[in-house]
């Protein structure tokens, strides 16, 4: 009897034995398939976490695991390939969290003015780029910003000095006021009869009540007459531009607006397997939306519902313009406009139906506010539909696109409703020195002194997305990072920062590009950290941005972007012989 328990027990062992060393069989069976790691890095995996890494491993399209080159290297296999951070940080690709990509991509075959600082820059970038241009019927472009004219606005005289013989119509950087020559003017039938559609101004000289060549909001729509892309251009476009997004480290972009047609542009590269790059795609809503727009709304979402690589799920409303043409809502009128505080573009009742009945159907809604007025009124509508409406199975996570200054007592309310700020730190350096800018003298000192307060949101509960505003500013986040950390230039004006207050450390402007900016697209279970079975993509800098000098943030390149596991961008050969 004895001998037979003996027996008994031995064969459990064996078996017990058997089964534990197939499942360390099959662990690292599960180990052999490692596809890539990524050595001697520094490593921030994101979302505020403390510890850093040395490597990472990625198997098929998700991380594996972070640790340190030991750790990793330990995983590596014949067929693993391996890449040499060489003392870089590491961090998880950039997420735009506010970009309007298709025109950014067509803005890199026109004229970009960002550069140009100086009304002689401007002057001779139209020429030059025109000269070098003879075949194009009209001269089109982006970027000019108003301090270069001195308060006032271009006149269509200047641009007609500059390009005599081709209409020309050239968008300030912003993206709220064209600039026209005569011979564009005539060619869309805008004269001194033609009447301002709603919510637009066409600028006329008071003498002789003759367009002056600016056309501001909805009047720019009147431009009918300039070259309108193909769909093939616009396809161009997009290809063009992940190609400019994956040299900066962008690997998702959220697009603050647009339309059907431009998500079954997005489809036709996706089904062609060319589509690398993660779009989000907020749809326009122009006005007050009814149930007949909410039902085609719908049907979009349907075609297009929750999808790692391409999905829609918000709607971009606008409550009001910009601080630069005097078009931002504001709570008291403009500095040097006495008597005018700016129209917003929605009553607060038309405000508040359209966004409860948007926030009854599921939908995220991401509102353009930049006037304290026009936030405010956002906020108020949000808080409006919570009190209506259940709280939608995934929960609200309504967001305030722009918010460039912003009443104190509103702050903390955006936490306590949950409201993301959208925020575009570029945007944070009106001038060199901020209070001689156009953007600070419109709404005076004490408003001024309110702008871009990233560090008072978090602290009062705030959640931030960082984004671009791409093709309004440049879509390199390392630039947007410099000013989030410095709130300065590149070259480092105004010295000390401009409301240094609000400065960001470099780990909570990261998570803002990352972490926090999927949180704003519903995406945070699966991307914008380095962890076990989140999506593969990273990208590799050429500098320990956390040790080094916060200064030289816009001066660090992306040297590697990797995107669902494979590289998509890379600044030199990659070094795949570092040894064990």
């Amino acid at each position: 009897m004895a001998a037979r328990i003996t027996a008994y027990l031995v064969a459990c062992i064996v078996g017990v034995t058997l089964i534990a060393g197939l499942i360390v069989r099959a662990q690292r069976a599960g180990d052999d398939v490692v596809d890539l790691i990524v050595v001697n890095g520094k490593v921030y995996a994101g979302g505020a976490t403390s510890e850093m890494g040395e490597a990472i491993a990625i198997r098929g399209n998700k991380v594996v695991r972070v640790g340190s080159n030991r750790e990793i290297q330990r995983l590596r296999r014949a067929q693993t390939k391996v890449i040499d951070a060489n003392g870089g940080a590491v961090v998880p690709g950039f997420n735009d969290a506010h970009a309007h990509f298709i025109s950014g991509g067509l803005g890199l075959d026109q004229i970009n003015l960002l550069e140009a600082t100086t009304l002689d820059e401007i002057k001779d970038s139209i020429r030059v780029w025109s000269a070098a241009h003879p075949e194009r019927t009209w001269i089109t472009g982006r970027g000019w910003y108003y301090q270069p004219f001195a308060g006032a606005l271009p006149t269509r005289q200047l641009l007609d000095a500059l390009v005599p013989d081709r209409p020309a119509y050239l968008i300030a950087y912003d993206g709220h006021t064209g600039w026209a020559n005569s011979r564009a003017l005539k060619a869309a039938g805008i004269t001194r009869r033609t009447k301002p559609p709603a919510n637009g101004v066409i600028v006329k000289d008071p003498r002789t009540g003759e367009p002056t060549g600016a056309l501001q909001e909805a009047a720019m729509a009147l431009m009918t007459a300039a070259p309108q892309p193909t769909t093939e251009d616009k396809i161009a476009a997009i290809r063009a531009g992940m190609v400019e997004a994956h040299r900066v480290g962008i690997t998702s972009v959220q697009n603050a607006g647009g339309t059907a047609e431009d998500l079954d542009l997005y489809d036709r590269l996706r089904k062609r397997g060319e589509l690398t790059l993660r779009v989000y795609q907020a749809l326009s809503v122009n006005g007050p939306v009814g149930e007949d727009e909410l039902a085609q709304l719908a049907a979009i979402r349907e075609r297009f519902d929750d999808d790692p690589l391409l999905k829609t799920g918000a709607v971009k409303l606008a409550a009001d313009g910009v601080i630069e043409s005097h078009t931002a809502a504001m709570l008291e009128p403009y500095a040097n406009r006495p008597g005018i505080s700016g129209d917003p573009r929605f009553t607060a009742e038309e405000l508040n139906r359209t966004v409860t009945r948007l926030d009854r159907e599921g939908w995220q809604v991401m509102t353009h506010a930049i006037g304290d007025a026009a936030v405010r009124m956002t906020l108020d509508a949000y808080e409006a539909a919570a009190g209506l409406n259940p709280a939608p199975e995934r929960g609200r996570r309504h967001r305030i696109e722009h918010i460039e200054t912003i009443d104190p007592a509103d702050i903390p309310r955006l936490g306590a409703l949950g409201v993301i700020a959208s925020m575009e730190p570029v945007h944070a350096t009106p001038s060199p020195t901020p209070g001689d800018d156009v953007w600070s003298i419109n709404i005076g000192p004490v408003r001024a002194a309110r702008g871009w307060l990233w560090n008072s949101i978090v602290k009062a509960g705030g959640r931030l997305a960082f984004g671009s505003d791409w093709p309004v500013m440049t879509l390199d986040p390392m630039m947007g990072l410099h000013v989030a950390v410095n709130r300065t230039t590149a070259e480092g004006l105004p010295e000390g920062g401009w409301l240094p207050d609000e400065r960001l450390t470099v780990r909570q402007a990261i998570d803002a590009y990352t972490s926090d900016a999927a949180w704003a697209s519903y995406d945070d279970l699966r991307k914008g950290i380095l962890a076990r079975d989140m999506l593969a993509d990273l990208v590799i800098l050429s500098e320990d941005i956390f040790d080094g000098p916060t200064a030289r943030l816009s001066e660090t390149l992306v040297m590697v972007t990797i995107v669902d596991g494979k590289v998509v961008y890379q600044r030199e050969p990659l070094d795949t012989t570092v040894a064990p």
